[in-house]
């Protein structure tokens, strides 16, 4: 049987046939998405940038947040979070409490607990010199100090020597980061007017992230506070270390222990999570800059919007040309969202790479481990290309609507 073909068969094959070979190959649409960007660089350098402000900033407050976060874990795996201290609070009336002589040994007693140690601030004043105004005190307390308080608080003696029992019984201080900046001490052997006398300053300590109060303190040992100052061995800040497991029971007994007839006159607290507190204000703070971030990726994703419409109104002879030599509606379509993806994209890149650049110049200032999540730039490119999608679909579609004869009689 002979097969035959009806006029109206005839015709859509025609079509299919036609679209068939109209179809664009991708080499062929990266050559017209860049031929508009190629002719005007800076324009599309320019609207590029807006993007990748937008972007720049995203990646930059998720890397330093994370940056950030992640020299927060390393601090807190290596002072640990098993760290609690117990002072002195008020009682009901409001009156300033003490702890007992013995509170140091109670503590030590409770199960869980590995060490203890503790400090005991006195009423005097440090000066660099007995010439000092005596008003000018600069915030510095004088403490008596156990031998292990280093230890416990995972502090360190930045320059010099820690107390000993050599140098406890002698008028020997040693002094916290601060204290000593305060104080203008840059290196042990200086003296220091404490007390009514001199001391002699022997070590200097390193910050200490978990006891802040030991920066801002000039630390002395128990022998010559009780010489020279009449100490009577009152404790007022108790720290001790327990194993992990046991941080929730241990807590829970600091106070009835070291004051069984009123354990609400004693303050726990876990330094740790004041560390942690301070990471979740900075995570408050990080979502409202990635909201500034958002808006300004808008105001560019607008700026492609207008450059491309712009492109329209100026290619019009040119989209006429094509259309009267075969392009078809679809044609003009793609190639002109293909060059709106194109900015977008080149956008998203500058974009990402400042980020990247200011996340790591960042860490560096501050220390931080670099850490920025993949996922992080996968999202913002990917962003950028929705948001230059959704900016160049209407001048592409404005200009594959534009009918051949209008545009080359224009």
């Amino acid at each position: 049987m002979t097969a035959t073909h009806t006029p109206a068969t005839a015709s859509s094959e025609a079509v299919r046939t036609a679209n068939r070979r109209s179809r664009l190959l991708l080499r062929d649409v990266l050559r017209l998405g860049t031929t508009g960007l190629r002719a005007r660089p800076t324009r599309a350098i320019l609207s590029a940038l807006g993007i990748a402000i937008g972007i720049a900033a995203m990646i930059a407050v998720v890397g330093i947040s994370a940056s950030s976060q992640a020299r927060l874990n390393e601090q807190l795996s290596r002072l640990g979070t098993n760290l609690l201290t117990a002072t002195a609070g008020t009682s009901i009336t409001g009156e300033q409490t003490t702890l007992s002589s013995d509170a140091l040994g109670k503590v030590s007693l409770i199960d869980g607990v590995e060490s203890a140690s503790s400090t005991a601030t006195l009423p005097t004043s440090v000066y660099r010199t007995s010439l000092s105004d005596p008003a000018a005190s600069g915030g510095i307390a004088t403490m008596v100090a156990d031998h292990d308080l280093l230890t416990v608080t995972s502090t360190t003696v930045q320059t010099g020597t820690w107390l000993n029992d050599a140098t406890a019984a002698f008028p020997t201080v040693v002094l916290g980061n601060t204290a000593a900046t305060r104080l203008g001490i840059v290196t042990p052997g200086t003296q220091v007017w404490l007390g009514g006398r001199y001391f002699t300053v022997i070590g200097i300590l390193a910050p200490s992230a978990l006891a802040h109060e030991l920066n801002t303190a000039a630390l002395i040992g128990l022998d010559i506070a009780e010489d020279l100052f009449g100490y009577d061995g009152s404790p007022t800040t108790i720290y001790e270390r327990s194993t992990d497991d046991a941080v929730g029971q241990v807590r829970s007994l600091l106070a009835p222990t070291i004051s069984p007839q009123s354990p609400g006159d004693v303050e726990v607290s876990r330094p740790s999570d004041a560390l942690a507190a301070r990471t979740a204000a900075n995570d408050a703070f990080t979502g409202l800059l990635l909201g500034l971030g958002s808006v300004a990726l808008l105001v560019g994703g607008i700026g492609v919007a207008n450059t491309m419409i712009i492109s329209v109104l100026e290619r019009r002879r040119e989209i006429g040309l094509r259309r009267a030599l075969g392009a078809t509606r679809h044609h003009i379509l793609i190639q002109f969202l293909a060059e709106a993806l194109l900015l977008s994209a080149l956008g998203g890149v500058l974009g990402s790479a400042l980020g990247i650049a200011a996340t790591w110049t960042m860490g560096l200032i501050n220390g931080w481990p670099f850490a920025l999540p993949p996922e992080a730039i996968a999202i913002a490119v990917g962003a950028t290309l929705v948001i230059g999608a959704i900016a160049g679909l209407y001048p592409a579609i404005r200009a594959a609507r534009t009918p051949p004869t209008a545009a080359l009689s224009s």
